[in-house]
């Protein structure tokens, strides 16, 4: 039997955390840290079992994106996995259909740094690249973040407007910031 369920961090069981954390280190093969995973809490998380067995988990936190002198509400999309023996199997597709309900009514925009492997299933959905370039809003300022232009991607929503050649800014946070 698959199950999809939608949790805030606050109700997640210590067994949730403890599985959601495996996945998230097993999917990303090594590459999840101690900030990725800080980053994936707060919010909203959606998760996919299928007979008691974690396979798939994405998170929707609220963070603060400057754009042109508009400080805006975005619900951003972290620590998206699908466990390997589970891809291409829809079940990314049905994570990020519950992740855009909730940027859709509760955001100004969604947004997401998207992995190579990641890019397709985004784009596919309609998620577009950022083309006024990103930075972040450091503790000494704003700093260019070139470097994440092509793997920063946003969801408008209905109402939402945006000059697209500038720039998209950040919240600062530990680790990647992006």
């Amino acid at each position: 039997m698959t199950v999809l369920r939608t949790v805030h961090t606050a109700d997640l069981s210590p067994s949730d955390r403890s599985r959601i954390r495996d996945l998230l280190d097993d999917a990303f093969e090594g590459g999840f840290d101690d900030h990725d995973w800080d980053h994936a809490l707060g919010g909203q998380h959606i998760l996919i079992s299928v007979d008691g067995t974690l396979i798939a988990h994405g998170s929707v936190v609220q963070r603060r994106l400057l754009h042109r002198d508009r400080s805006l509400r975005c619900g951003y999309v972290e620590a998206m996995a699908v466990h390997r023996a589970h891809r291409r199997r829809g079940f990314g597709s049905a994570v990020m259909t519950e992740a855009e309900r909730i940027i859709d009514h509760g955001y100004a925009l969604g947004a997401l740094s998207a992995s190579a492997a990641g890019l397709g299933l985004y784009l596919g959905r309609g998620w577009r690249r950022w083309p006024g370039g990103t930075a972040v809003l450091a503790p000494s300022g704003v700093v260019r973040t070139a470097g994440e232009d092509d793997s920063t991607l946003i969801r408008p929503v209905a109402g939402f407007s945006w000059h697209e050649t500038a720039p998209l800014i950040c919240d600062w946070r530990d680790g990647d910031v992006w």
